[in-house]
């Protein structure tokens, strides 16, 4: 495929930065566009070789700038990575997930349909708007069963709630103006540059600095994890090769409840870097009260993206996890640049 011209959303974040990279090393010329809100951040881009990179900062929730660097950069996909992610947050202060991920939704949709609108018939044709979304809008699963792109939707957190809210518009706008929206939801990511509040980060610097690990409830939640690499590379099949209106899901096939994952993480950390009292990580380990609404498990099917997409994983959870921690002792100063920003 001939080099493409991106326009990404939320791109100085964890997910959004990967594809980057992905993309700019392919060849293809990326406009990053991000508010740069506390997990937003520009080191997260400063490993992206080339010139094809251009980083400009404003928020989604403005059309009107959107709509004009639209015009100004003529991409051929929009993908949409801007969003508030973090559940604590969303049941602290859910009124930033209602702004970014429902209004913020809307105005890129209303933007991206009035730059497609006065593209020439192939450039139409051709063109893709892509709203990257999550498996938690699906809801909870019990002890057996898998979401698929079929599932029925039911959120369970405002987080959940404002990214359903975002799916449903990006569907809205393909069957009622014929935009040529695809929307992906994907399993918990893992990988390097995520902000350090999700478990796997979480875990890897409250370990180094001595701190407890703090387990919801007793740690049984079941979640699914991928790799950041897999998942952006299923992102971008699905903007490449997927079908306008349809929705495609990226899975890890690696489910682990969550007190698995962190003892696996002390368990790799006692190997590459052993506390100096020679006592094991997993004696930091404390159950903590449980999150409300804690969905109790998370898996997704995604045999659809394997069939239709040629979608493939790369990585085994062990491997990646291991190659994870080892990119977070490798990079402590990105550590301490990003959350000293916060």
């Amino acid at each position: 495929m001939a080099s493409q011209k991106l326009f990404v959303t939320g791109a100085a974040g964890f997910i959004g930065s990967a594809f980057a990279g992905q993309r700019i090393a392919a060849g293809d010329r990326v406009l990053v566009y991000d508010a740069l809100t506390y997990a937003g951040h520009r080191e997260n881009l400063a490993w992206i070789e080339g010139e094809n990179l251009r980083i400009v900062v404003g928020d989604i929730c403005d059309g009107e700038n959107v709509l004009k660097l639209l015009r100004e950069f003529q991409p051929d996909a929009i993908v949409n990575f801007a969003a508030e992610s973090h559940v604590d947050n969303s049941i602290a202060a859910p009124g930033a997930f209602i702004t970014t991920n429902i209004l913020g939704t809307y105005a890129m949709l209303e933007a991206a349909r009035l730059y497609w609108n006065a593209l020439p018939p192939e450039g139409k044709q051709n063109f893709r708007y892509v709203q990257v979304s999550t498996d938690e809008v699906y809801g909870s699963l019990g002890d057996s069963g898998y979401f698929t792109e079929a599932s029925q939707y039911q959120p369970n957190s405002p987080y959940s709630a404002s990214k359903a809210a975002g799916d449903h518009l990006a569907h809205a706008w393909f069957h009622t103006y014929g935009l040529p929206t695809i929307v992906t939801n994907c399993t918990n990511n893992y990988g390097p540059r995520q902000f350090p509040e999700k478990l796997i980060p979480v875990v890897i610097t409250k370990a180094l600095a001595g701190e407890k690990l703090p387990v919801y409830g007793t740690g049984t939640n079941v979640r699914d994890w991928i790799h950041v690499e897999d998942h952006c590379h299923g992102v971008w099949l699905a903007a490449s090769k997927g079908n306008p209106g349809e929705t495609y899901c990226f899975g890890g096939r690696a489910e682990r409840d969550n007190l698995t994952v962190v003892k696996c993480l002390c368990a790799i950390l006692d190997e590459l870097r052993p506390r100096a009292d020679g006592k094991p990580y997993e004696q930091q380990i404390a159950f903590v009260q449980d999150r409300a609404g804690h969905d109790f498990r998370y898996a997704m099917d995604d045999k659809k993206s394997e069939k239709v997409l040629g979608f493939t994983r790369r990585y085994t959870f062990e491997e990646g996890l291991k190659a994870t921690v080892q990119w977070y002792l490798d990079n402590g100063a990105w550590a301490k640049a990003v959350t000293k920003k916060s």
